[in-house]
């Protein structure tokens, strides 16, 4: 099987939150999807490990914030690759509760959705919540960012508990990155290109690794600049 197919699914980039009493968490996805127009109904595919689906089985009721293509990294990194176990993801966030109780996120989102779920489906390593939709808002006009936008111009990775991850990706991206004067993230993935910098961390193109601060942290992840390794 040719896994490089998958590639050519279309995603996008969305936080995913819910509530279980008055705490919050949420978590990056990629897989939203409308499945009917009357009533609208959304499904969303959530990796049984993340703390989000915890709160999803508890409150069976989510939040999707659709992101725009200028969201930071950092911002990704936040609700993609930290665990709401260890820390509050919505601290220093903006953020709305719902008539529900349900929170989204509003920075970086240009609308957001709220669905009740009415189904759900085991898929072994995931769960595939189906939701009615309850209440929906545009915040603001922009362009969305696409999974494709993540990868090409943001030179963003994707967490092992995706559902799009795909083993081969991290060795198939390092073999292309490997020139000279790169560096990668050995907890997330992420690469570091002198040529690309990190505009969105103060990090202008065509700066070094060995020039960049001592203070610099990974964009996606937020790993300090000891746990990058040079390809």
């Amino acid at each position: 099987m040719d896994v490089k197919v998958l590639y050519n699914i279309s995603y996008g980039m969305y936080i995913v939150s819910s509530n279980k009493a008055d705490a919050f968490n949420a978590q990056v996805a990629n897989t939203v999807f409308q499945i009917t127009n009357d009533p609208v109904t959304i499904a969303v595919s959530i990796n049984k490990l993340n703390f989000t689906h915890e709160f999803m089985k508890s409150s069976l009721q989510f939040g999707v914030s659709i992101l725009s293509e200028e969201t930071p990294l950092n911002f990704i990194g936040n609700f993609g690759f930290k665990s709401g176990r260890d820390i509050s993801k919505f601290k220093d966030i903006n953020f709305k509760i719902l008539n529900s109780g349900c929170p989204v996120v509003l920075d970086n989102a240009i609308s957001y959705l709220e669905a009740k779920v009415i189904n759900s489906l085991d898929c072994g390593t995931h769960t595939l919540f189906l939701g009615k939709v309850s209440d929906s808002a545009v915040l603001r006009p922009g362009k969305v960012m696409t999974y494709e936008y993540y990868h090409q111009i943001k030179q963003g990775v994707t967490p092992k508990t995706a559902p799009t991850f795909i083993k081969e990706e991290i060795s198939t991206t390092i073999k292309s990155e490997v020139k000279m004067g790169k560096y990668k993230c050995s907890v997330c993935g992420y690469i570091y290109d002198p040529q690309k910098g990190d505009p969105d961390g103060g990090i202008a193109p065509g700066t070094p690794f060995e020039k960049i601060p001592d203070n610099w942290v990974c964009p996606v992840c937020g790993a300090d600049k000891t746990q990058f390794i040079p390809l």
